[in-house]
């Protein structure tokens, strides 16, 4: 019983915002995102902001929004706010074709992914005594 109220209240503190369609593939995705993943919201749009990849951008964009939910739906400090999760997933592929030398045919991929950011807000830690 007292696991449901642990996951209630857990499931509570978080905040999540999906940006479905993407136009990049997981494997450029998955190293930004594990950078980003346990730092503070501010932290982490700041080390997109400077990032050279293009598709910082949407992520950017994916947390600002994210902030936003926390912001106005469950009023939450967002000084307090740090990325919990932050993960993607594969969505469609453009298949195009260029032509080749003797009549053949050269695929082009072009995929898309979904990018999930989850966020928290920071406890205050409780310090139960002091070391001198």
């Amino acid at each position: 019983m007292s696991k449901k109220n642990k996951k209630k209240n857990d499931k509570d503190k978080t905040v999540k915002s999906i940006n479905n369609n993407v136009r990049s593939s997981v494997r450029k995705l998955n190293p930004i995102l594990r950078g980003i993943v346990g730092k503070k919201v501010d932290i982490a749009i700041r080390d997109l902001e400077f990032s050279e990849k293009r598709v910082t951008r949407d992520i950017r964009k994916t947390i600002s929004s994210a902030v936003a939910n926390a912001e106005n739906n469950f009023q939450y400090d967002i000084d307090k706010l740090i990325v919990k999760e932050a993960y993607c997933g594969k969505k469609i592929i453009m298949k195009r074709f260029r032509p080749r030398a003797k009549g053949r045919a050269a695929p082009i991929i072009k995929p898309y992914s979904s990018v999930t950011i989850i966020l928290s807000e920071i406890k205050k830690m409780e310090s139960h005594g002091t070391k001198s």
